[in-house]
């Protein structure tokens, strides 16, 4: 039997160790630019409590705990993943049809990311740490972007 801090490995299944967490996948329909994302969550969205903009979801995350050890949504912009926020916490939201939702409480940092082709999907999906993109450093989000063609032919033999 292993011992890791004092603990049983046997009683740490299922447990989040360390710094394990996991992030969650949105596409963010109708947006056109990470710039037009942060304006509609900042000044025209509705989802806002107490200052912190929530993303809503009818779904509650299983691995909420996972998530809440570190995680970040990942936002798909046009077909790519181009930004995260990370994630604060669930909050239950009850619409007016009764119905219990998930708010997404955000972060106000929009972290913009290496740009990575993704499919298509509804709903959100996870995101293990290993699978996401590098963060872009700072300053280089006001890089002009790969041409669409350029940047989908370099994802597709495995630069990007």
């Amino acid at each position: 039997m292993m011992w890791l801090g004092g603990e049983s490995v046997d009683k740490m299944v299922g447990k989040p160790v360390g710094n394990k967490f996991v992030n969650l996948m949105k596409l963010s329909v109708g947006t056109e630019s990470v710039e037009q994302m942060i304006e509609w969550q900042r000044h025209r969205s509705q989802q806002v409590e107490d200052g912190q903009y929530y993303h809503q979801t009818r779904m509650w995350p299983k691995r909420a705990d996972e998530i809440l050890n570190g995680g970040s949504i990942y936002w798909v912009i046009k077909g790519e993943l181009r930004a995260r926020q990370r994630i604060i916490r669930f909050d239950e939201k009850i619409g007016s049809d009764g119905i219990r939702r998930c708010g997404i409480v955000l972060d106000h940092e929009v972290i913009p990311t290496v740009s990575t082709l993704r499919r298509p999907f509804q709903g959100w999906r996870y995101l293990t740490s290993q699978d996401a993109p590098a963060d872009l450093p700072r300053g280089r989000n006001q890089e002009e972007a790969l041409p669409d063609e350029l940047n989908r032919a370099l994802a597709e033999i495995g630069l990007l």
